[in-house]
């Protein structure tokens, strides 16, 4: 006898999100799921050993006052136009649940975060996958007809391809009436955020994340950016599932991440460098790479199937990430990491 019997009924039809492989031996040279190869802010480390004490046993603030007010003053907003999450994961599913359920379906480009097509199946919601252009960019136009919101990552994931400001505020124009929501896990790399658009469009909605350019992927800190109005309606899905989603040590190490200015700029820019050397290493091969703003790039060689490459780079103890999609399954998503393992890389694909 089958125990799904006790199943809710929607669950057997779930397909949920496949995460990158988290291998557990240690000596491989991780390239698959666009981890920050620096580490964290030794100040927001500072800030969490500081908070490891007796006050673990009161609950930690259920509003993140301390690092509402951190974000705030970092993009120049009031608080009141910031929601906190546990990882961007999280803003996200209470974005799907409280803003995008409507009548007409939600669009987000055909290549994109695999993760939006799940959240539509969790939460009911119809969809239509705007295919990208031939050189797998995101164009603005297509996104002028009738929806029930719009989502797409900037830069985009797994293409690397950003969609410069002048686009974004296109999309926003031609829908007002929908809630658009902008996803920057990757904005830091190379790209200029929205952000700074949101008092201009009430319908925007921008996400971020700690844990790529902050290297806080262990500590599980999200955010959203935007009008007060859509802020509140996250806010009472938050209070209505999980009032508490940050510790007390993310708060604070979340917080002091931001303060620390110096040591965000310094790792960004090495990841930048890191990225176009990597850029040039597999041109040099014959690799066409798309043009990356993220801590990633997404590369296809014309002689060589993209599974096969990913599985001599394994023999080799190197792992990227590969897709089975169809339009993009000759591509490989590669992090990128220190020099250290950006040589691995290189030197692990041999001369072809």
């Amino acid at each position: 006898m089958s125990m799904s019997k006790f199943w809710s009924p929607f669950v057997k039809d779930l397909v949920p999100y496949v995460p990158g492989e988290q291998p557990k031996l240690t000596k491989l040279v991780k390239l698959n799921t666009n981890e920050n190869p620096y580490g964290p802010s030794p100040k927001a480390l500072a800030a969490m050993q500081v908070e490891l004490n007796d006050n673990l046993r009161l609950y930690p603030d259920p509003n993140s006052d301390l690092l509402k007010n951190a974000v705030a003053k970092y993009y120049g907003v009031q608080s009141n136009q910031v929601f906190l999450g546990n990882g961007s994961d999280e803003v996200l599913a209470h974005i799907f649940h409280g803003l995008l359920q409507h009548d007409q379906p939600l669009l987000f480009p055909d290549i994109s975060y695999s993760f939006y097509p799940v959240y539509c199946g969790l939460y009911g919601i119809e969809f239509d996958a705007v295919p990208l252009d031939a050189q797998f960019q995101i164009d603005p136009a297509d996104y002028a007809k009738p929806n029930g919101g719009i989502i797409f990552p900037n830069p985009n994931a797994p293409t690397g391809c950003l969609l410069a400001l002048e686009a974004v505020e296109q999309i926003l124009k031609a829908s007002p009436d929908s809630v658009v929501v902008v996803d920057e896990a990757y904005i830091d790399f190379g790209g200029e955020t929205a952000i700074s658009l949101v008092d201009r469009y009430p319908n925007l909605l921008v996400t971020q994340t700690l844990s790529k350019s902050r290297s806080l992927a262990g500590l599980r800190v999200g955010l959203a950016v935007g009008h007060p109005d859509l802020i509140e309606a996250l806010e009472r899905i938050k209070n209505s599932f999980n009032s508490y989603p940050l510790d007390r040590l993310a708060i604070v190490g979340a917080a002091a991440a931001f303060e620390d200015r110096e040591h965000f700029d310094k790792t960004c820019r090495l990841v930048i460098e890191s990225r176009e050397w990597v850029i040039t290493q597999l041109q040099a091969k014959g690799f066409e790479v798309l043009p990356s703003a993220a801590n990633f790039i997404f590369a296809r060689h014309p002689q060589h199937d993209a599974a096969g490459l990913a599985a001599k780079l394994r023999e080799q103890g190197v792992i990227v990430r590969h897709f089975k999609q169809e339009r993009i399954a000759q591509f490989l998503r590669i992090s990128i990491g220190t020099p250290e393992q950006n040589q691995a890389l290189i030197d692990g694909l041999g001369d072809l």
